[in-house]
């Protein structure tokens, strides 16, 4: 590192007045984390989710970082964040499947590139535009924002207000009922 660029230690206390010191840090560190993640999670969507949340765990920590290295930095508490953070995923995914297998209603729909160009091809289409009116309402605006709008899923969220799960079931629930109906009625 620069002998002249300031410490993450000197960093992380700015960023409280100054967001681009935040922004130094994550660009400092969010390559190691997402290659740290990347290996353990073997999946890169995966890993850049858990990476932005590693970094906003560290953005609303930030205030009370303690350097314990002589040099400030902040390699051993980003870590552990990082590890807290796959951890809370694995365990959160495992209740997650579990609650699924036990309600035994949920099935996640497995579009490939035909579905998917169908029902981007349909969009303008009168009986697309139907069956999308007869979804519930928290699937057709999910389906809306992520299929129409190519939105990502953490915005829509957001934007929802909910979690990035139930977003990520609603565009699932109503792309396979869009498709059963597009099978359907053609």
């Amino acid at each position: 590192m620069d002998r002249d660029a300031p410490t993450d230690a000197e960093l992380l206390v700015l960023t409280a007045r100054s967001p681009e010191a935040f922004g130094q840090f994550y660009e400092r560190w969010e390559p190691a984390i997402l290659a740290w993640m990347v290996r353990r999670t073997r999946n890169a969507d995966a890993a850049v989710d858990l990476t932005a949340e590693v970094f906003a765990a560290a953005l609303g920590a930030a205030g009370r970082f303690e350097p314990r290295d002589p040099g400030g930095s902040a390699a051993a508490w980003l870590f552990v964040i990082a590890r807290n953070t796959l951890l809370t995923s694995l365990r959160r995914g495992r209740v997650e499947e579990q609650a699924r297998r036990r309600l035994a209603r949920w099935e996640p729909v497995h579009l490939d590139d035909v579905d998917v160009t169908a029902i981007n091809e349909l969009q303008h289409d009168a009986a697309l535009l139907r069956a999308l009116e007869h979804l519930p309402a928290s699937q057709r605006e999910a389906v809306r924002l992520r299929v129409i709008d190519e939105r990502e899923y953490d915005d829509i969220a957001a934007e929802l207000q909910c979690s990035t799960l139930v977003v990520r079931k609603n565009v699932s629930r109503g792309l396979k009922a869009l498709r059963t109906s597009i099978q359907e009625h053609p």
